[in-house]
């Protein structure tokens, strides 16, 4: 049986499905608040610079990730702004 061409071939990422459910304290990595936001990476940055979506924390070395808590925060603000 053939798959059919409709089904998307990239997957979800699971914390954008459980988005909802994480805690204030976990983080989140760029493909979830690109999809968030709905927007490219380039505009995303963007934000973080003109401090419309907040700036993310280093990890480490090569890994940046945003807080749950104030990206839920920045999208409420946003959302009354609306």
């Amino acid at each position: 049986m053939q798959q059919s061409k409709s089904e998307p071939t990239q997957a979800i990422p699971e914390a954008l499905v459980n988005f909802d459910q994480l805690p204030n304290s976990a983080y989140i990595r760029l493909p979830v608040i690109m999809s968030l936001y709905g927007v490219s990476a380039a505009t995303i940055w963007r934000g973080v610079k003109n401090s419309t979506v907040p700036k993310p924390a280093k990890l480490s070395e090569r890994c940046t990730a945003w807080n749950v808590g104030l990206v839920r925060k920045a999208l409420a603000e946003k959302a009354v702004q609306l």
